[in-house]
């Protein structure tokens, strides 16, 4: 089972493409699975003969767990068991008429609870299935997954069927709504301050083991700090010129500064690089992970915008909000959420104005962007004289592997992205 996604623990099988016995090519789909996040297909990892199904279809397993095997040295066409010519029919043997009786009544059989409902593709004699996510979606809203007609093989419901249904009915904003606009973000150290009696006493609810879903983050995380060494860098930024060019174009902050850490990654390539041991990898093509917080019970995930840097600001803020209406909607897809060479999180807005990311292995860089607060600053004028003024200023924040980078580049980077940002033009 694949890892998709850092907070991704569990994953159940949809569907088989091939049985046993079919040559399957490399990179050929071979199996679909569901995640409490995504559907998706896997893709074969080599061409061979499947020789081993090792997972049914409908049982969960962890992540890392073998679903089946190939025989890499197999050549197609060979006979097998499945290709073989099935045996001749036998003729059956005449036998003596048995005289005639009465038929039995029938017997009517009293149905279980614990049958599996079936939907229009039972009437095929298909035993419908739910995913993970659809079991989830429809449960959020109350909605009865009998009543849903699926458009997936053999009438399986699709999550994509329970949107569309949930949509219909007025239960939920349609994908794509100004709730795609709000600032994404990971996590944030600020939470609103727990209920409390009038005489100020609280009692705490009791604790509880962490999910497997934060187990996972957990671990992903101290895995990355255990292999990076990891620095961070800040810098102070008045964002002006991009207050004046988001209210302008009516888009948030994110994708204008966004576009000016791409330029800059453009100009520092080093840091659009992956460390895997010892090699260093730097990439050409700048694709932009960009961190999307679920809820807290769900966790992130880090969709990515390919080729981020032949995009303007606006073809950015159309690329973030449908990942961010997908994610949200659990309709992203394998490659939605792989390749990423720099990631850029934002969890200003719950009002924190300064963090450490923990890099995304194995990238070798994060970039940090906290909330925008008006404060009083010193600026000075085309004449040199300083004067205090009031200024939109946020602060970023570049953790950074010092196995592939130093300081100096790190700050030489980051006085780029604040150039860029301090001098942007619509």
């Amino acid at each position: 089972m694949p890892q998709m996604g850092a907070s991704v623990a569990e994953g159940t099988i949809l569907e088989w493409r091939k049985q046993l016995g079919d040559w399957v090519e490399s990179d050929e789909t071979i199996a679909e699975v569901s995640t409490d996040k995504i559907d998706t297909e896997i893709p074969s990892p080599a061409a061979g003969r499947l020789v081993e199904i090792l997972v049914d279809v409908g049982v969960t397993v962890d992540i890392g767990v073998t679903l089946a095997r190939i025989a890499t040295d197999a050549r197609p066409g060979e006979p097998h068991d499945a290709e073989r010519d099935p045996a001749p029919p036998v003729e059956p043997v005449a036998q003596p008429a048995a005289p005639p009786r009465d038929p039995a009544p029938p017997v009517t059989q009293p149905a279980s609870p614990s049958d599996t409902p079936v939907d229009a593709g039972a009437r095929r004699g298909a035993i419908r299935r739910y995913s993970p996510v659809v079991q989830r979606i429809a449960a959020e809203h109350d909605v009865d997954l009998a009543a849903i007609e699926g458009t997936g093989r053999e009438g399986r419901v699709r999550k994509q069927d329970v949107i569309a249904f949930v949509e219909a009915r007025g239960l939920a904003d349609p994908v794509g709504s100004e709730a795609d606009e709000a600032p994404l973000h990971t996590e944030s150290p600020y939470r609103p301050e727990p209920p409390g009696s009038a005489d100020g006493q609280y009692k705490p609810p009791e604790g509880r083991p962490l999910s497997r879903m934060r187990q996972t983050i957990g671990a992903h995380m101290h895995r990355s700090l255990q292999t990076a060494a990891t620095c961070t860098t800040w810098i102070e930024v008045d964002v002006s010129p991009i207050e004046l060019a988001r209210r302008e174009k009516g888009m948030t902050a994110l994708p204008l500064i966004a576009r000016c850490v791409i330029s800059a990654l453009v100009e520092f390539p080093q840091l659009n690089a992956w460390l895997e041991d010892d090699v260093h990898t730097v990439h050409e093509q700048v694709n932009l992970g960009i961190a999307v917080a679920l809820s807290d019970d769900d966790g992130l995930i880090v969709p990515v915008v390919r080729g981020a840097q032949d995009l303007s600001a606006e073809g950015l803020s159309r690329c973030i909000r449908d990942l961010a209406s997908r994610a949200r909607a659990r309709a992203l897809s394998a490659d939605d959420i792989h390749g990423a060479t720099f990631t850029l999180t934002n969890p200003g807005q719950f009002g924190s104005i300064m963090a450490t990311p923990v890099i995304s292995q194995p990238q070798v860089a994060i970039l940090d962007v906290e909330a925008i607060t008006k404060r009083p600053v010193v600026v000075t004028d085309a004449f040199g004289q300083d004067a205090i003024a009031i200024r939109p200023m946020v602060i970023l924040g570049l953790s950074w592997d010092h196995r592939a980078l130093d300081g100096a580049l790190a700050a030489r980077f980051l006085a780029n992205i604040k150039r860029r940002v301090e001098s942007y033009e619509s």
